[in-house]
């Protein structure tokens, strides 16, 4: 059996990682209109920052092939009690493991991989927003609920 290999993402996983995220909220139930929507404007915004080197992150390979994938960022944040001495978090976005190669251990790959990204960056303190899909893998590695809540304003 092929090993699974990590790499780092390159400017060349572009439609990789978009098809990812799309696949990803369609899953989580998001209508075909708002995928519509944000297809256009995701890609260009994620150019510019795997082209700045702003968005970074892992593809899981298996015989050369991506089946998965994650995204990270170092955002700024004011110093907080989750991270007093650090006015920056790590965030991760776009986990993403093809359907017929999840449950093999994929995503923890994934995740473990952020991890050690966060920590050589010197990143104490990291977020994400999970799919009721995902939480329980979170869950088990140690990730916990917190406080934060949403809500959409519309501009005039």
């Amino acid at each position: 059996m092929a090993m699974l290999r990590l790499r780092p993402l390159k400017l060349d996983d572009l439609e990789l990682v978009c098809r990812h995220r799309e696949e990803m909220f369609r899953e989580a139930g998001r209508s075909r209109d708002t995928l519509n929507a944000m297809r256009e404007p995701f890609r260009r915004w994620l150019e510019l920052r795997l082209a700045r080197a702003e968005y970074f992150g892992f593809v899981a390979e298996l015989a050369g092939e991506p089946i998965g994938g994650i995204g990270l960022m170092a955002i700024e944040w004011p110093p907080h009690p989750a991270h007093p001495l650090d006015a920056r978090r790590g965030y991760v976005l776009n986990v993403f493991v093809e359907p017929e190669h999840r449950g093999r251990g994929v995503a923890r790959a994934l995740m473990a991989a952020s991890d050690e990204e966060f920590a050589r960056q010197k990143l104490g303190y990291a977020i994400l927003h999970a799919t009721d899909a995902g939480k329980p893998l979170y869950e088990r590695i140690g990730w916990a609920a917190t406080t934060e809540m949403g809500k959409p304003i519309r501009p005039d």
